[in-house]
């Protein structure tokens, strides 16, 4: 479904059900490159199992049309909004990498409207080393190899995720190229990259979450390591760390733990 916020259409995947602002609501977060299709497993099973989910495209790219957020911060504003457009009094916020500091960032600024937070893949700080973000932009396919070799700690998927036969490497490669250019005006990639790298209110937004929160974390990450998520935890109120046998890209690497993992936390 397209959703009108900030005058823009933001699109939002329901899990091949219909919206219903009654159902308790979980709005998925993709991270640079990506779109609401990584999520697959994770918000299908919700959206047939009581949910209301929203696995959106950031603006400005995918299905979304608009600017793409320029920072952390402006994200967060849009995630927001969007809850207000759709008529959503509150929602678990489920980000992956770059949205999981728009998830933090979001919870942070209006706690009355998130009821979970999930963080997968996440650290603070996210940085971003500089020969990355110039590659983003001189030398994108470079950046997108470089990307997936560091995400990804295995070939093929189980079953439950893509389907058998299924090369995690190229199908990620395939997405982050489609992503890319799905803007031809602002380079998605050096924008998604550079609002993570500047992000510096981490810490200090974690200490504003009133909600349980949940690090999902990736035994094998390379992108973000499970220590490096260990500073917004020390800050968390309510929080509690589950860590699966998978690399940067947990939801495809370890679709049933991830999904096992969100189900057990927001049903408490």
């Amino acid at each position: 479904m397209l959703i009108q916020v900030n005058g823009a259409p933001v699109y939002a995947y329901t899990g091949g059900k219909s919206f219903d602002a009654a159902k308790p609501t979980v709005v998925f977060i993709h991270g640079v490159l990506n779109d609401h299709s990584v999520w697959i497993l994770q918000s299908r099973y919700l959206a047939h199992h009581g949910w209301n989910v929203l696995a959106i495209d950031l603006p400005g790219q995918g299905k979304s049309g608009g600017q793409p957020p320029a920072s952390v911060e402006e994200a967060a504003d849009v995630v927001l909004a969007l809850l207000g457009a759709a008529g959503i009094d509150q929602a678990a916020l489920v980000g992956h990498s770059f949205g999981s500091l728009i998830a933090l960032e979001a919870a942070a600024r209006s706690p009355a409207h998130v009821s979970h937070l999930v963080l997968v893949g996440t650290a603070f700080p996210m940085a971003v080393s500089p020969a990355l973000l110039e590659a983003s932009v001189k030398a994108p396919e470079k950046a997108i190899a470089m990307v997936n070799t560091f995400s990804h700690s295995t070939l093929c998927p189980p079953p439950s995720a893509l389907g058998p036969g299924t090369w995690l490497y190229g199908g990620s490669r395939a997405l982050m190229r489609r992503m890319l250019a799905s803007n031809t005006e602002t380079n998605v990639f050096y924008t998604g990259f550079k609002a993570c790298d500047s992000y510096a209110g981490g810490e200090q937004a974690m200490a504003a979450v009133h909600c349980p929160t949940l690090f999902l974390v990736g035994r094998h990450d390379q992108m973000t390591p499970p220590k490096a998520a260990k500073a917004l935890a020390a800050h968390a109120r309510l929080s509690k760390i589950v860590e699966v046998n998978a690399g940067h890209a947990l939801m495809t690497e370890a679709p049933d733990e991830v999904l096992f993992a969100l189900r057990d936390f927001l049903a408490a």
